[in-house]
């Protein structure tokens, strides 16, 4: 690793430390905070208590687990201050919130919110806890910045068992859909410049979480099974009746291999009154990625955008959920997202969102990388705190496409049959969410595709 490299690494987890320091009243803690940071981006085996520990020259983990257990600070300041490292560096007003969950695989039964519950991570039913998370990507790059810990019934119905956790007494049950729209509004308060949300079927489907999209204006691609319903007809019977001119190849960005193509076919909807009213400031979109490889294969999506909005604009935001499982993965694998020992309730949230926040520190120095030139390749240094090497796979050039280039307009699909009901089964939102939702912060240079929201 060369010397700017070096400083730059120095400079920028200083600067970061230094940040969230005034969340630790006393030395010590903010000492072990360091030293547990440092630690998460280390050449550390497995990031448990006693690994980080040794690696930190500690002679017990007893300090670093008092961190994670009785010390006094507060993991959702830090992850306020984490969110305006992230907006400061990688901001840009176009944002994309995407959300997710993921789970984290447990034995027995005392860790708080485990059971015996469907993981998308092990895909099958595992002994697991479950973690809600909101990952913020743009054209500088990406990294998750908000996470909840979903609670299921048989937690929050037994008192004893929250209290024995830790679990606060106000914690009562809550969806993944109620956690990720608390999510969402707690990002509009936040310095993050957001212009669209995207999610996948699990909660693309929720017509509660659709129509509290809605209701707090904000544009959306979210995924939706394929017998979500519009206008009556299922999605993929209106889809299937596409013509093969209605079919357009276009990138959904670039992978891990290059370029990830697939053929697209889209088709606006009608306009909804209740929300629009006379005058509509959105378009509502339905959307359907086919395989090349195996046509058969068909993802559908629904979608609110700006009127001057095009597919390849949709294609694009739609393409960006997969980020939030590069951000799982390497969380996982570069800063031991869920390699902690913790049992208790504020443990999960103080380690989840450290280990998030090591991450950050990675994404936003591999952005500055690609802006300086430091280290060619992009490939991620060795050095003190980095751990083992870790070189991006280089892209791909996909051979040529067949088809027509991307286009701008649609080639209609049939039309819907007349429904008096709007084209979505959207439901009222919780009113105590609405309650809570805060202006949001006006940008003075609006991207071409995200004018400034009308206030509330």
């Amino acid at each position: 690793m060369n010397d700017a490299s070096t400083n730059l690494w120095e400079a920028g987890l200083g600067d970061l430390l230094l940040r969230i320091g005034g969340r630790f009243a006393r030395v010590e803690p903010r000492r072990r905070m360091r030293d547990y940071v440092r630690g998460l981006l280390g050449p550390v085996g497995r990031k448990n208590g006693w690994q980080l520990a040794e690696y930190a020259g500690h002679g017990t983990p007893d300090g670093l687990q008092h961190l994670l257990s009785r010390s006094r600070w507060e993991a959702d300041e830090v992850r306020d201050d984490l969110q305006a490292y992230v907006a400061e560096h990688l901001g840009a007003d176009n944002g994309v919130l995407i959300i997710d969950d993921t789970g984290f695989v447990k034995k027995g039964t005392t860790s708080a919110g485990v059971q015996r519950q469907y993981s998308g991570t092990a895909g099958r039913t595992e002994n697991c806890q479950i973690g809600v998370f909101a990952a913020y990507a743009t054209t500088r790059g990406h990294t998750m910045v908000d996470r909840e810990l979903y609670l299921p019934k048989s937690w929050t119905e037994d008192r004893e068992r929250c209290r024995a956790a830790r679990v606060p007494d106000d914690r009562v049950f809550a969806t993944k859909g109620e956690l990720a729209r608390a999510i969402i509004l707690r990002a509009l308060a936040s310095p993050l410049p957001i212009g669209w949300v995207t999610a996948d079927s699990a909660y693309g489907q929720d017509s509660h979480f659709r129509r509290f999209l809605e209701d707090h204006q904000i544009f959306y691609v979210v995924a939706v099974p394929k017998s979500q319903q519009v206008h009556g007809p299922r999605i993929d019977h209106l889809i299937g009746q596409a013509p093969p001119e209605a079919w357009q190849r276009l990138s959904a960005g670039s992978g891990a291999k290059g370029e990830r193509f697939y053929d697209w076919a889209a088709a606006r909807l009608p306009a909804v009154w209740e929300f629009d009213g006379d005058e509509p400031t959105r378009q509502r979109w339905m959307l359907a990625r086919r395989s090349i490889a195996k046509p058969d294969e068909i993802a559908y999506y629904l979608a609110s955008a700006p009127l001057q909005a095009t597919v390849t604009d949709l294609v694009r935001i739609a393409g960006c959920r997969w980020k939030v499982e590069e951000c799982f993965q390497s969380a996982k694998n570069e800063c031991g997202l869920d390699q902690y020992e913790v049992r208790r309730y504020v443990g999960w949230y103080r380690h989840v969102t450290l280990a998030m926040l090591a991450h950050a520190f990675l994404a936003i120095l591999a952005s500055q990388e690609r802006e300086k030139g430091c280290w060619a390749g992009h490939t991620r240094p060795r050095g003190p705190h980095t751990g083992r090497d870790s070189t991006s796979a280089g892209s791909r050039t996909p051979p040529p496409c067949s088809g027509a280039r991307p286009r701008d307009d649609v080639v209609p699909l049939a039309s819907p049959p007349p429904s008096t009901r709007p084209p979505l089964p959207l439901h009222t939102a919780r009113s105590h969410l609405r309650a809570t939702a805060r202006q949001r912060p006006s940008h003075p240079h609006p991207s071409p595709l995200h004018s400034p929201l009308p206030s509330r």
